[in-house]
């Protein structure tokens, strides 16, 4: 029996930014061989492709697409199988780093069951490019995803998350749909302290980069930034 081919594990780009300049050559190279992809979207996935000009023409790569209400394990064991056979699988996220906040985690977890080998590759991951940037603690942090749509739910979480912040010294991490980001912002700043230290990282390696940190007083004294229809990863930890 042949040995098992590697899952490898490729980030996508973030935004429109040439993809030399985030993923490094040595993955890009081993990514133009892949036949074979397991992605979020098929879509986007497309469009990675096109971006890293593959050996074989698109329409003859293999691309299974994740549901986002969950696959069966029997589905993805299939997907997995040309592994077993020594054909090695790439997984790609819709943008940044695979199975990071991402369903394609669940096909991580199917691969280690099937004793395949896993190879994580370098790439941008908006949430810790974020936290890099910030200026907040690195050391202790969380990542919560999104917060409650509805208005008064969504001051209370961030209220708790807050308070966790507080008593544990850890940075609290958030995204939310782009076109709802200017009503995060507002009630990030109509919900947390005047002393409470707020990161907006923006467009992450894109031309409209935006990430800055201050305290919820000085962003209530500032020219609310344009964040609508953008990424945006928000950051905040609580004052001493």
């Amino acid at each position: 029996m042949p040995q098992a081919a590697p899952l490898h594990l490729i980030p996508v780009g973030l935004s429109e930014s040439p993809v030399s300049g985030w993923l490094p050559a040595d993955v890009r190279a081993l990514t133009r061989e892949l036949t074979t992809f397991i992605a979020e979207n098929a879509k986007t996935a497309r469009a990675f492709l096109k971006l890293i000009e593959p050996v074989l023409p698109l329409q003859e790569i293999t691309i299974h697409t994740l549901d986002k209400r969950g696959n069966k394990p029997g589905e993805m064991r299939e997907w997995l199988k040309p592994a077993l056979q020594g054909q090695a699988i790439g997984l790609v996220s819709e943008a940044g780093c695979p199975a990071v906040a991402d369903p394609g985690a669940l096909v991580v977890a199917m691969a280690h069951e099937m004793k395949i080998p896993v190879r994580p590759h370098v790439g941008p991951s908006s949430i810790l490019l974020s936290l890099m940037a910030s200026g907040l603690d690195g050391q202790q942090f969380v990542f919560h995803g999104y917060a409650p749509v509805d208005g008064s739910a969504r001051a209370k979480q961030l209220k708790q998350w807050e308070s966790q912040s507080q008593t544990l010294k850890q940075t609290q991490i958030l995204i939310e749909t782009p076109y709802r980001n200017q009503a995060m912002y507002s009630t990030l700043l109509q919900a947390l302290k005047p002393t409470t230290r707020l990161c907006l990282a923006r467009d992450l390696t894109g031309s409209r980069e935006l990430i800055q940190t201050a305290t919820i007083e000085q962003w209530r004294e500032r020219q609310p930034p344009a964040l609508d229809k953008t990424p945006c990863i928000f950051l905040f930890l609580a004052g001493r």
